[in-house]
């Protein structure tokens, strides 16, 4: 962890090796035979909370995401129309939101030593574009391997909505820590800070901050949900870029991401920084 000052801007494209992409739809029928969707549950939740690390190789990037789609796949297989797809996505990210690590405020600094404050910040936008540009990258190399193998293209659609989910957790992941870096972590237990994290990322804001953590929520309102489904549904249509033909996909669809979480991580930071002094 920590920082990736060495790492040039550009992302890496995955290539095709043969033999070296095990396909999406094999897994989906491996995992289709599992007894216990409660064990498929706990496995996607862990693979998503490693999909938000910073340090990993773009093989394992693309790894972690063939297997997040397989999870995805054996949760909602028989479900392919994108409107089911987003309603899966917000219950899902909304299950899986307490489960994200937020760095505190000490560890931050552990990782990035001699930044603190905007700097510091900075670095944290900065590396979690890079993050959701990498993840748009894997899902772009994914498919393009899907593109060349044509009984693939029915795995698509959990391909599309493992990278969103995906994307949409790194996001929160930043949104929490911006809080840490600012003198403003979001208080509660595990759920409650879901929850508020959740509301922040469909507003495209910091979190509204109740008096006492007995006022917060633990689930989220019809109107909370229903702003966060549109945005999921954003998100959702901008991952169909990842299907353009052989390499175009992985860059504009990784392009598009860090795009979309720096733009993200801007407005949170004008926000907190707001707040800081006072107005």
């Amino acid at each position: 962890m920590g920082d990736t000052t060495g790492e040039p801007e550009s992302f890496p494209v995955p290539g095709r090796t043969p033999g070296a992409e095990e396909p999406v739809r094999h897994e989906l029928d491996r995992l289709a035979a599992r007894p216990d969707p409660n064990v498929v549950d706990g496995e996607l939740a862990g693979t998503v909370a490693e999909l938000t690390a910073e340090d990993l190789s773009q093989a394992d990037r693309r790894k972690l995401l063939r297997r997040l789609a397989a999870q995805t796949g054996r949760t909602w297989r028989n479900v392919w129309r994108p409107k089911k797809a987003v309603e899966w996505i917000t219950d899902t990210v909304s299950d899986v939101a307490p489960h994200i690590k937020i760095r505190d405020l000490a560890t931050l600094r552990r990782h990035y030593p001699g930044l603190d404050g905007d700097a510091l910040a900075e670095r944290l936008v900065r590396n979690a574009g890079r993050v959701t540009m990498a993840i748009g990258a894997a899902g772009g190399g994914i498919a393009t391997v899907e593109w060349v193998a044509p009984p693939t293209l029915l795995s698509t659609p959990v391909l599309l909505t493992a990278e969103t989910l995906a994307v949409v957790a790194v996001e929160l992941k930043l949104i929490g820590e911006l809080h840490e870096v600012y003198g403003q972590p979001v208080p509660g237990n595990g759920k409650q800070r879901a929850v508020a994290l959740l509301q922040a990322w469909a507003a495209q804001r910091g979190v509204t901050l109740m008096t006492g953590t007995r006022a917060m929520a633990v689930v989220l309102g019809t109107n909370a949900r229903k702003q966060l489904t549109q945005q999921i549904a954003k998100r959702f249509g901008r991952s169909l870029t990842t299907l353009g033909p052989l390499l175009s996909g992985a860059a504009v669809g990784g392009f598009l991401n860090r795009k979309a979480t720096r733009s993200l991580g801007g407005e949170v930071r004008k926000d907190l920084r707001r707040r800081a002094i006072g107005y």
